[in-house]
């Protein structure tokens, strides 16, 4: 498993006591646990209703309210297609709990258009709207085309634009891009590699570049594309081994069809132990 935060250093005295190793500070040992959120790619679907996911009978201008009330977090797409105006935004937060936490899929001009060139008015665009969302705007993610390979200048260059941004995260789509110089870029950046499971690309290891980890669900091995008992064990795992080291996780299942990634990442709170 891939590594941001150093391993806690340590030994025992003579008495049993814990002490630190020459050249550990206190922080190494006595690391608090990252923070965990799961949820889902989106809540705005058709077939999440009539008692699938939805209550029979909820109007649709309450859904978000009522998938505010299972989960703690959501990955706003419909702004990868079509970016709303800020108040728009502003409706989303205003519609929440203040825990609420909204992950937002960057405007696709930037990165399927534009592909991470001549973009730097849009990415301001995007993030001055995309703040309507004010304390509970969590990880930006880019997702790059399937047809678009690797190139570390341009990425590096693109990187440079969201230096003091929020947190941010990167999709790739093409295997040329699983590469360690790719990783060391993202990890000068502190942009997030995006581990997506089940997509296009299915990663050997878990790689982390950034002080937060960020995790797509997109196909489970279930004969309805959901994940199995024994998949949601191996990433509670996966989780609770980065959560214990310090790191955030933001896990978003993307499996949407006959309601799959809702119970799935119910499923997975429950093997973590949260609540919601």
């Amino acid at each position: 498993m891939g590594r941001w935060l150093g391993k806690a250093c340590h030994g025992r005295s003579d008495s049993g006591r814990p002490t630190l190793a020459v050249g550990c500070s206190a922080a190494h040992v006595f690391r608090m646990a990252g923070r965990v959120l799961i949820g889902t790619s989106g809540f705005v679907y058709p077939h999440w209703r009539k008692g699938v996911f939805y209550p029979r009978g909820l109007p649709q201008k309450q859904e978000l309210e009522y998938f505010a009330s299972k989960l703690r977090t959501v990955e706003l797409n419909s702004p990868f297609y079509r970016l709303p105006e800020r108040e728009a935004f502003v409706r989303w937060r205003q519609r929440t709990p203040t825990s609420f936490c909204f992950a937002v899929k960057a405007s696709r001009y930037i990165t399927h258009i534009k592909r991470l060139r001549d973009c730097g008015d849009s990415v301001v665009t995007f993030f001055q709207r995309a703040r309507g969302l004010g304390k509970k705007l969590g990880p930006v993610l880019f997702q790059i085309p399937p047809n678009m390979r690797v190139d570390v200048g341009r990425l590096d260059a693109f990187l440079d634009l969201l230096r003091g941004r929020e947190r941010c995260v990167l999709e790739v789509r093409h295997p040329s891009w699983l590469v360690d110089e790719v990783h060391q870029v993202l990890k000068r950046h502190r942009v997030a590699f995006c581990l997506a499971v089940g997509g296009s690309l299915e990663l050997e290891e878990v790689v982390v570049t950034a002080p937060f980890a960020y995790v797509r669900m997109h196909s489970g091995a279930g004969s309805g594309g959901n994940f199995t008992k024994r998949q949601l064990k191996t990433w509670a795992g996966r989780v609770g081994d980065l959560r214990n080291q310090g790191t955030d996780v933001y896990v978003y299942f993307n499996n949407d069809w006959e309601g799959h990634a809702v119970r799935d990442a119910m499923a997975l709170e429950e093997l973590l132990g949260l609540e919601h």
